[in-house]
């Protein structure tokens, strides 16, 4: 059985509500999703996110990246060891094009579970999802009474662990993080967000040290890339520094000094796929530096579902996770089962974690043609 062909699409569905940070504003979702078929009828899904901050990637990009090496994947890949043999031999064009590679992976991935009746950790020689994982809160860049609001959602539903999203005007971020902290009935565990919003190192440091509260990490401080004005906000505030845009490939790893100072935020999207996001986390693991799992806002429960696999290898050092989001933030999952965190933004994995591929039923229908 082969690969028959590769199609991209994507589901442009709004979001419920208007998330911002310092980088961007979003309404609705913007993706890739690719069809893997196989002679036999049998379909497998995948999604990317592009994101022209992060990686410099578009949807329209991203589409011409996929239909010109649709046929030439379709030909070359019929196991997973083909599959990862071609990941690794085009290693510094998936560098160009990580989330549109993404979504080929995991349409891959999914199909050949499928036909083999396994799920995507054996395919990847991990082990099988297990347990209950759980999720931080996100708060975006919201106007006050917005931001209130989805604190006070956040809280019903009893969460402890949150990222903040930073505006760079101190006020408002006091604020923010003042009402975060005001009659919280439970210890809360805190990490910040800046988006790469400051040039200045000095006045980043200032911004953060007279922030009510106290927090654990910040990610992307000050312009991407910038490792030595990462180290001395780190150190200048007493807090880990967690690399997100300054951290899209493997090889960057040889240039961190000091272990103990950084987090690494792997999103499967960004890393173009799950095979080199396990690379990360191996390399990771071996090296004593903490990842937190991300995600792209409005991923749909297909690029949730990979997430958890990052997840549950990383678990010996995993700091925090992020997404499954699912119909909190969608109007509507591109999958029938929408894999979202519940109470104290838990999910158990029981119903998932034998299923063939990915163990999502796709809504086909709902797809629209990428351009």
């Amino acid at each position: 059985m082969h690969i028959d062909r590769l199609e991209v699409f994507t589901y442009p569905i709004p979001f419920k509500t208007v998330f911002r940070h310092s980088s961007a504003s979003r309404r609705r979702a913007e993706n890739l999703i690719v069809a893997a078929h196989a002679d036999n009828g049998l379909i497998g899904y995948g999604e990317g996110c592009p994101r022209d901050y992060v990686t410099g990637e578009t949807i329209d990009s991203g589409a011409a990246f996929i239909r010109e090496h649709a046929n030439n994947i379709s030909l070359e890949v019929t196991d997973t060891q083909t599959l990862f043999a071609w990941t690794n031999a085009h290693r510094e064009l998936i560098d160009r094009n990580p989330a549109a590679f993404c979504a080929v992976e995991l349409a891959i991935l999914d199909l050949f579970g499928k036909i083999e009746s396994v799920p995507v950790e054996d395919l990847l020689d991990v082990p099988r999802l297990s347990g209950i994982f759980t999720y931080s809160a996100v708060l975006g860049d919201a106007p006050r009474l917005a931001y209130r609001w989805q604190l006070r959602r956040y809280r019903n539903q009893g969460f402890s662990d949150y990222k903040v999203k930073l505006s760079g005007n101190q006020q408002r971020d006091s604020r923010k993080m003042e009402d975060l902290i005001r009659k919280s009935e439970t210890p809360l565990r805190i990490r910040l967000d800046a988006n790469n919003h400051w040039n200045n190192v000095d006045e980043c440091i200032h911004h953060i040290t007279v922030l009510p509260g106290k927090f654990f990490a910040i990610e992307e401080p000050v312009q991407a890339g910038d490792l030595n004005g990462f180290s001395k906000v780190g150190n200048a505030c007493g807090v880990r520094i967690i690399l997100d845009e300054s951290f899209t490939r493997i090889e960057q790893m040889d240039s961190l000094q000091d272990d103990g100072l950084w987090l690494l935020n792997v999103r499967v999207s960004k890393m173009g796929g799950l095979h080199r996001s396990q690379e990360i986390v191996k390399e990771a693991l071996a090296r004593g530096i903490g990842i937190i799992v991300g995600a792209q806002v409005g991923e749909t429960s297909i690029l949730t579902r990979a997430g958890l696999t990052v997840m549950n290898t990383a678990r010996p050092l995993l700091e925090a996770s992020e997404g499954a989001f699912g119909t909190y933030l969608l109007r509507q999952d591109l999958t029938t089962k929408c894999l979202r965190f519940g109470y104290k933004g838990e999910y158990p994995v029981n119903n998932i974690n034998s299923e063939p591929g990915l163990g999502l039923n796709v809504r086909g229908r709902s797809l629209l043609p990428a351009p």
